[in-house]
């Protein structure tokens, strides 16, 4: 299953211009592309929201081999309830470690050389100062499950993964499409995985000819289809293929067509600029610091 790789995780977020200031200064990521668009997304690709949002794509480098950060704002949506499904990107660079003492960034070190810290929002954050032992520094995306091995048989022997750690005692597993790729941990908890209101969501790219027979597979297994085989449009883009499944814990995973895929996801130059031009036009930093009550 080398042919399949780990390509974002979908974030939520209300405020795009402090999110917009962790993930490019504390980070140090750079803004990929950045799209606007007047009415919801066929693959509910802004949750369940058809107003008026923006996406933007956020990494360490381009799409072809870093694994990113989708960012979607939806207008008027200021915040969003987190459940416990989410529990954090882990991030091996000690340049983000640096910015974000030099910023005044919280940062908790809970081992040595490892930081806690959090987006706007309140998704999770793992900082490992050192460099990177891959060309991406991005690691791994740990998410809660409730039962580890039926999600282990999901993820491994319907979807193909390779199980690279488990660790019974801890009721955690490592997983991944390729040695060099970001990594999915599933780690086990006690309760119920609750995913509030903040629809996460990981996606994947696989040969486009392999959606038909996945989506019949998960048929076949009756697990839970949350969008049937669509194809997608981007005016001016490729068109691409998308298949939206969930696991046995709800967790929703997008599986594309990896060659229009890369065709549209060819990094914007003008990307950054986009995306300022569209906080600027938003005023949502405004809106924000008048929310802030003196003390």
């Amino acid at each position: 299953m080398a042919t399949r790789r780990a390509l974002h995780f979908v974030f939520k977020v209300g405020n795009r211009f402090q999110t917009a200031r962790f993930y490019r200064d504390v980070l140090g990521m750079q803004v990929l592309r950045h799209e606007e668009f007047e009415e919801g997304c066929k693959a509910a690709c802004n949750g369940p929201y058809d107003g008026k949002w923006s996406k933007t794509m956020v990494g360490f480098g381009p799409e072809d081999n870093h694994f990113v950060a989708e960012l979607t704002y939806n207008y008027g949506i200021k915040n969003y309830q987190l459940g416990n499904d989410f529990k954090g990107i882990t991030i091996a660079s000690s340049q983000a470690v640096s910015n974000a003492k030099k910023l005044k960034w919280p940062l908790t070190e809970i081992a040595e050389g490892v930081f806690e810290t959090e987006a706007p929002g309140g998704y999770k954050f793992y900082l490992q100062d050192r460099s990177p032992p891959q060309p991406d520094p991005v690691l791994k995306v740990t998410l809660a499950v409730s039962d580890l091995q039926k999600s282990l048989n999901y993820w491994s022997n319907l979807l193909g993964m390779k199980i690279y750690e488990k660790d019974e005692e801890k009721q955690r597993a490592l997983l991944g499409y390729a040695d060099n790729q970001c990594k999915l941990e599933l780690q086990g908890i006690k309760d119920a995985v609750n995913h509030a209101a903040a629809f996460g969501r990981i996606a994947f790219s696989c040969p486009e000819k392999e959606l038909p027979g996945l989506e019949d597979l998960m048929k076949r297994e009756k697990q839970e289809i949350l969008t049937p085989l669509v194809s997608l449009d981007t005016p001016g883009k490729a068109t691409v293929q998308v298949v939206i499944l969930a696991d046995p814990d709800g967790h929703e995973i997008c599986f594309v067509g990896d060659e229009a895929f890369r065709e549209l996801s060819k990094v914007d130059p003008i990307g950054n600029k986009l995306l300022d031009e569209a906080m600027a036009a938003d005023k949502s930093d405004e809106w924000f610091a008048k929310q802030i009550k003196p003390q």
